[in-house]
């Protein structure tokens, strides 16, 4: 089957990594390995971050000028080769999917849409234009698929959810025991890390907001862990660098190693050699590091908010603590160092739910089920062709 892929916030080619960049490729992946053809149909981004209204309609504009135009291109070609299904992936007020809708009602095709959340209280307001187009959008999907159940309570009555777990490939992540003490040997030497104690490991764009505000947290929480024994490997970059490292300022720099930005093969070492991920998780949405550490067979230590809960189970896979409360944060770390058995018994257990619960090909055959029950509801829009 043929499907037009979008993802307004940010393309799935984008050159700078991120979280949404990155579920957006697994979200391609997934149905490249269900069989599906899969074509991305535009990289414009709609995002207004600052709530103009200019800007935004001049966005639309763009948007449906571009509507046009792949429809043209799609009247040209054989009706093998159109699509028979659009999937906008990452839809909310200040990124509008100015395209999809257009062109699945003269199409005729199913709107899909995943990871949408709404926000009311952005009605009538700078960004209207937005939320309007996005509730919709919503109203005209035959899916809308929640990777974040905490995202599933805002969206409204009347559509057809579809909740699949967030997801990720593990076969690209998980290490054999040999590996895994070559990994650990090789970034003792490179980073000058003492391998007898704990390595503690944060996993996050170094951005302002609530990244700036989990690390600063993170920074509060270890300041009063200095009388135990650990390490830090801090991995990411990002426009709050030099602010990052500020926060930071309080530690014993012998402790703290931040390690930049580094590729997937470099960070699928990290996290295996690593002892237990650690991050404050301030509004996060479920957190892919979180995901990616427990896959790797990494204990996690994190707020509960947002959709954390449902990918790390507290007691089992890692702790979870009050939101924005860096004594908490502390408190579990304490204890995962103070108590190694448990630690390893939690990365044990991080590992095998992730691969019964969180991994790609499962993720492939949900998504899989859920286009065929899309097509065979019958789509509502106006015939063009």
């Amino acid at each position: 089957m043929r499907i037009a892929f979008y993802a307004p916030m940010k393309p799935p080619d984008h050159p700078v990594p991120s979280g949404d960049r990155h579920m957006a490729q697994l979200f391609l992946e997934a149905f490249k390995q269900a069989g599906h053809r899969v074509e991305l149909a535009s990289r414009l981004r709609s995002r207004d971050a600052k709530g103009d209204p200019a800007r935004q309609n001049r966005l639309k504009r763009l948007g449906e000028g571009l509507a046009e135009r792949l429809l043209r291109r799609y009247d040209a070609r054989p009706e093998g080769q159109r699509p028979q299904a659009w999937f906008t992936y990452h839809l909310y007020y200040k990124a509008p999917d100015w395209v999809g809708p257009k062109v699945c009602k003269c199409l005729d095709i199913p709107y899909l849409v995943a990871e949408a959340s709404v926000a009311y209280k952005r009605a009538g307001g700078p960004w209207d234009l937005g939320h309007q187009a996005t509730l919709d959008a919503l109203a005209q999907s035959a899916a809308v698929i929640t990777v974040n159940p905490h995202d599933a309570a805002c969206l409204p009555d009347g559509i057809t959810l579809e909740p699949i777990k967030p997801f990720l490939d593990i076969s690209r992540l998980r290490l054999q025991a040999p590996e895994v003490q070559e990994a650990k040997r090789k970034l003792s030497s490179t980073f000058k890390l003492d391998p007898d104690q704990p390595w503690l490991l944060s996993v996050a764009m170094m951005r302002r907001g609530d990244k700036l505000a989990s690390y600063r947290l993170l920074s509060k929480a270890l300041t009063g862990l200095q009388d135990h024994p650990w390490q830090i490997l801090i991995v990411g970059d990002g426009p709050a660098k030099q602010d990052v490292e500020q926060a930071f300022g309080s530690i014993d720099p012998a402790r703290l190693r931040f390690l930049g930005e580094q590729p997937p093969e470099a960070l699928r070492e990290i996290y295996a050699a690593s002892d237990l991920l650690v991050w404050p998780a301030v509004n996060e949405a479920y957190g892919m590091a979180l995901l990616e550490a427990q896959a790797s067979g990494l204990p996690v230590v994190a707020a509960r908010t947002g959709g954390v809960p449902a990918i790390v189970e507290d007691g089992v896979t890692g702790l979870l603590t009050q939101p924005e409360d860096g004594n908490a944060i502390a408190s579990a770390v304490a204890i995962l160092l103070d108590q190694p058995e448990r630690r390893i018994s939690m990365a044990s257990a991080a590992a095998q739910k992730a691969a019964m619960e969180h991994d790609l090909t499962a993720a492939s055959q949900d998504l899989d089920a859920i286009l065929q029950r899309a097509l065979a509801a019958k789509p509502h829009g106006e015939i063009r062709l």
